[in-house]
């Protein structure tokens, strides 16, 4: 799922190409991508892009008369720019919709059948508001305010870093790169972290996004962003289950639930215990290694 610095850099190159521009029309692949129902393309064809924004996960074309186009890319959507105008292909399920400017076509694909990803026309600013789950952007939030949050959350940290109603914009790939970095359990309870651990969560995640934003950024260069993904060999955790952590050499650690991952260093957060894959721990019973040593030892 694109996260925070993905969007960034979306919006990035966006900017450049249509803020300014008409947007000439909309062109709907799959009819079950647009979620609203007013106001309706026809209202908004023709109008002005004056600027773009982010909503947690979600990035927003401002256009002038007050109204919003909003995308939600989810897992699987992603943003195809292309120079010239673009059909949307006969074949196939990836397409969704395409965004047609007098500088090209903006194509919104998925490349999964569940086809989460939305489309909504929005107008005014209050209308616009109702599409934010109300997380805190860290990169504006001082450390007192980011640890009023983090407590007040019921949740494990994985949890609460990627829950939109509490903070906005990290999900699966950053957090598990946020945790390594702050030397915290994935599942340790957001309420039991203490002051000095808080302080280095709150850094942890300032410093990670702002990095991958500038990496991501340098990686795009001029190019509108073609390979957006989750998994980049620069990271230290997240997709790196087995391999050597960064920081102390231990194999990388993975538990799988549902679509979502934890990767994690058991001697850099947990002090050294394994922690239990629910699957394999059930599978293996006596024999599923509690500490790092017997893992190594192997």
């Amino acid at each position: 799922m694109p996260e925070l610095p993905d969007l960034t850099v979306y919006i990035d190159h966006l900017d450049r190409r249509v803020t300014g521009e008409t947007l000439q029309d909309i062109r709907l692949a799959s009819p079950f991508v647009l979620r609203t129902v007013s106001p309706s393309i026809d209202e908004v064809r023709g109008h002005v892009v004056t600027g773009l924004r982010r909503i947690a996960k979600q990035i927003v074309f401002e256009l002038d008369g007050g109204c919003f186009v909003v995308i939600h890319l989810m897992i699987a959507g992603r943003l195809r720019w292309y120079g010239t105008a673009k059909a949307l292909p006969k074949s196939g399920r990836n397409a969704l919709a395409a965004f047609d400017f007098p500088s090209g076509t903006l194509l919104l694909t998925e490349a999964s059948r569940k086809k989460r990803a939305s489309l909504r026309l929005v107008r005014g600013e209050d209308a616009l508001a109702a599409l934010d789950p109300g997380g805190l952007e860290i990169l504006d939030t001082d450390l007192a305010g980011f640890v009023r949050q983090l407590r007040a959350s019921r949740h494990t940290l994985k949890r609460t870093l990627t829950d939109q109603r509490i903070f906005a914009g990290i999900g699966n790939a950053y957090s598990d790169e946020i945790l390594l970095h702050a030397g915290l359990s994935p599942f340790k309870r957001a309420r039991d972290v203490h002051d000095e651990e808080a302080r280095r969560l709150h850094a942890a995640c300032r410093k990670t996004l702002a990095d991958w934003t500038d990496i991501l950024r340098a990686k795009a260069g001029d190019e509108f962003p073609a390979k957006v993904t989750a998994f980049h060999d620069e990271m230290a955790a997240h997709g790196k289950y087995r391999r050597p952590c960064p920081v102390c050499g231990a194999p990388i650690q993975r538990i799988v639930h549902a679509e979502n991952e934890s990767n994690y260093c058991a001697r850099c957060q947990t002090g050294g215990r394994v922690l239990a894959d629910r699957s394999l721990s059930r599978l293996l019973k006596e024999t599923w290694p509690k500490r790092i040593e017997e893992l190594e030892g192997n």
